[in-house]
């Protein structure tokens, strides 16, 4: 069954896909279990929805350029006494088609509508053009 809800989330610092990749595979990106997480102070109220096969689309540089899929909700305690969400993800990031999305602070929901296309297996694996370029050639409808 596809999904009907994902999240959209600026990654923040993040010059690439590989960028994004590298990072996850950090200590401070991963938990115990060794899976990358994005941590939130917000918990999704539509958490059923988003793990019912929902992928966190990540945007970079202004760009939504690749998504991971979601597995779980975690509780993260810091110390601090904040409550916060650890978003746990599928490590393997798939690329989409390039699609401009201007800056939004925390994180959305984003319906399965309006959720770009992954890329065909046979271009997962091709050398990304630069963000700026793919976001330009997709305001004129090149993907």
């Amino acid at each position: 069954m596809a999904a009907n809800l994902h999240l959209i989330k600026l990654s923040v610092g993040t010059e690439s896909v590989d960028g994004l990749a590298a990072w996850q595979t950090t200590p401070r990106a991963q938990g115990a279990d060794g899976l990358p997480r994005h941590v939130t102070r917000m918990w999704p109220k539509r958490a059923e929805e988003l793990l019912d096969g929902g992928s966190i689309y990540w945007v970079i540089k202004g760009v939504i350029l690749a998504r991971q899929r979601i597995l779980r909700l975690d509780e993260v305690d810091r110390g601090d006494g904040i409550a916060r969400c650890g978003i746990v993800l599928e490590p393997e990031l798939v690329r989409v088609e390039a699609t401009p999305r201007r800056a939004f602070q925390g994180w959305r929901y984003l319906p399965a509508s309006d959720a770009p296309s992954d890329l065909r297996a046979a271009r997962q694996h091709e050398d990304a053009l630069p963000p700026t370029l793919q976001s330009a050639l997709a305001e004129i409808g090149v993907r």
